[in-house]
C-alpha cells in the first residue's frame, strides 16, 4: 500500500519555519479538500475514472495476436510515450516480443530501429491523442511506406492508439479498417498512461492490466472519495514551499526499475503547473520545475546540490519496501576494520541505509523531503503511484489557480514548427 511521510517536513519546520511546513499549516487547508476537489470535478477530466474502465477488448485483441509478431515499436513522442516506457522499464520481463520506443524524430534512432527489426514480423503501434501530432505522423509515414514498399499488409501491421472520433489517424483508420483503440477526449496526453496508451503495450508483453487498473481504482478512492488527506497535502506541501522559495522538486526513487517513473513525473508536473496565465486571465508565470534523480545513484553526482546548494527544493523521496531479490555482500577482506560495516550485510540493506542517511542528512541541513513509499513494485502498485501523481498535481493546480490541463505553451511552439517547415520547403 502506499503511503506518505511528512514527518521531516515539520522536522525542518521546527528548526527554521522558513525551510519547512508545520502540521497547523497542513491541518489549516483540511477544510478546503471539498472545495478544491469540487473544482477537480467541475473540469470532467476522465482520468480520475479510469481504474473503473472496461478492459475486455484490449485483452482479446491481445490473446488474437499472442506469439504472431517477434517485435513491436512503440510510435509516439510526449505523453504517449512516457507512460509506456515507465511501465515496459518498471515491470516488463519477458523476452519477447522485443519492444522499441522511437520516442523521438532523431534519424539515428529512426535507422538503427529500422536495421534491429524484421518486418514480417513487426508490429507499430501509433499513439498519438489528436491523430496529428507531427512527429509521430512522420514516424508512421516512413514505415508505412517500408512497408507499402515490401508488400506488406498494413493493416496487419499497424494499431493506431488515438481519439475516438477526430484527427487524421481516425480518419485513416476508419477508411483502411485499422485496428485502433480510444484514448478518451477528456483525458489529457499527460493523464493517459492508463488509457489504451500504457494498457496495450502492457497486455502485449504479458502483464496483469486489470491489477494496474485495481491499484488505481483504489487510490482514488482512498485519496480523493474518502477522508485519506495525504494526496492533497502532498500538493498543499509544494504549494505552500513554493511561496517559500522552494521552486524545485526533486524527485528521486530508490529502485532502478522506477527510474523511468520520475521522467513521467517530470511530463506530469511541468505541462500541467507551468502555466503563464491564472484562471482570471492574470498573468503569473506559475510553475515548479521538477528535478529527476535516482538513488543510491545521484548521492554521488547531485545530493552535493541538493545539500548545500541554494534553498529551493523540495525532495520527494520514493522507497521500495521489498525488492524481488535479496543480494548478500560477500565478505572477502581480512582484518580490516574500515570495511566490517559491510560484513553480514545486504545490497538490500545498504540501499535502505542510504536512502536513511540522505533523508537524515537532508534534514539536518533545513532541506524539505517527503518520501512516498510502497511495499513491492508491481501492477498494482504502479497502478497506486500513477493515480496518486496525477490527483495531486491536479489539487495542486487548483491551489495554483491555474488551468492544469492545458498546454498552451507546447502549441503555440508546434505552430511554429509548422511555419518554418513550410518555409524550408518554399
Amino acid at each position: 500500500m502506499l503511503t506518505v511521510n511528512f514527518d521531516n517536513l515539520f522536522k525542518v519546520y521546527n528548526q527554521d519555519p522558513k525551510h519547512g511546513v508545520s502540521t497547523p499549516e497542513l491541518e489549516n487547508y483540511k477544510t478546503q479538500f471539498d472545495n478544491y476537489k469540487d473544482k477537480i470535478l467541475s473540469r470532467k477530466q476522465g482520468f480520475l475514472d479510469l481504474g473503473e474502465q472496461n478492459i475486455q477488448h484490449i485483452l482479446d485483441y491481445a490473446a488474437s495476436i499472442k506469439n504472431k509478431y517477434t517485435d513491436i515499436v512503440i510510435l509516439g513522442i510526449g505523453g504517449s510515450m512516457l507512460g509506456p516506457v515507465t511501465i515496459l522499464d518498471t515491470l516488463k520481463k519477458q523476452e519477447t516480443p522485443k519492444v522499441h520506443c522511437l520516442d523521438n524524430i532523431d534519424p539515428d534512432l529512426i535507422t538503427k530501429i529500422t536495421d534491429t527489426i524484421s518486418l514480417q514480423t513487426t508490429l507499430f503501434l501509433v499513439q498519438t491523442k489528436s491523430g496529428g501530432t507531427p512527429e509521430t505522423l512522420a514516424q508512421y509515414f516512413y514505415f508505412r511506406d517500408i512497408l507499402q514498399t515490401a508488400n506488406l499488409e498494413i493493416a496487419n501491421h499497424f494499431v493506431f492508439i488515438t481519439d475516438p472520433e477526430k484527427g487524421y489517424l481516425r480518419k485513416i483508420a476508419n477508411q483502411q479498417n485499422i485496428p485502433s483503440f480510444e484514448i478518451p477526449d477528456n483525458v489529457g496526453g499527460r493523464f493517459s498512461v492508463l488509457t489504451p496508451v500504457g494498457l496495450l503495450i502492457s497486455a502485449l508483453v504479458g502483464l496483469d492490466i486489470q491489477k494496474l487498473l485495481n491499484g488505481a481504482k483504489d487510490t482514488k478512492t482512498r485519496f480523493f472519495d474518502e477522508t485519506n488527506f495525504e494526496a492533497y497535502y502532498l500538493a498543499v506541501s509544494q504549494f505552500l514551499l513554493s511561496q517559500k522559495g522552494k521552486n524545485i522538486n526533486v524527485f528521486m526513487p530508490y529502485s532502478s526499475r522506477l527510474k523511468t517513473l520520475a521522467n513521467w513525473y517530470t511530463q506530469l508536473l511541468s505541462e500541467s503547473v507551468g502555466k503563464k496565465l491564472d484562471l482570471n486571465g492574470n498573468q503569473v508565470f506559475a510553475g515548479i520545475t521538477p528535478l529527476p534523480a535516482l538513488g543510491a545513484t545521484d548521492q554521488h553526482s547531485q545530493l552535493q546540490l541538493f545539500s548545500e546548494g541554494p534553498h529551493d527544493k523540495l525532495t520527494l523521496f520514493l522507497e521500495v519496501e521489498k525488492f524481488e531479490n535479496q543480494v548478500k555482500i560477500p565478505t572477502l577482506w581480512q582484518n580490516d576494520d574500515n570495511l566490517g560495516y559491510l560484513e553480514n550485510k545486504t545490497f538490500n540493506q545498504l540501499l535502505a541505509a542510504e536512502l536513511a542517511g540522505t533523508k537524515a542528512s537532508l534534514t539536518e541541513n533545513n532541506r524539505p523531503n517527503i518520501t512516498l513509499k510502497i511495499d513491492k513494485i508491481n501492477e498494482h502498485s504502479l497502478g497506486e503511484l500513477f493515480m496518486f501523481l496525477e490527483i495531486s498535481v491536479a489539487f495542486l493546480g487548483e491551489l495554483l489557480n491555474i488551468n492544469t490541463f492545458d498546454q498552451p505553451g507546447v502549441e503555440r511552439s508546434k505552430v511554429l514548427a509548422k511555419e518554418i517547415l513550410i518555409k524550408f520547403s518554399s
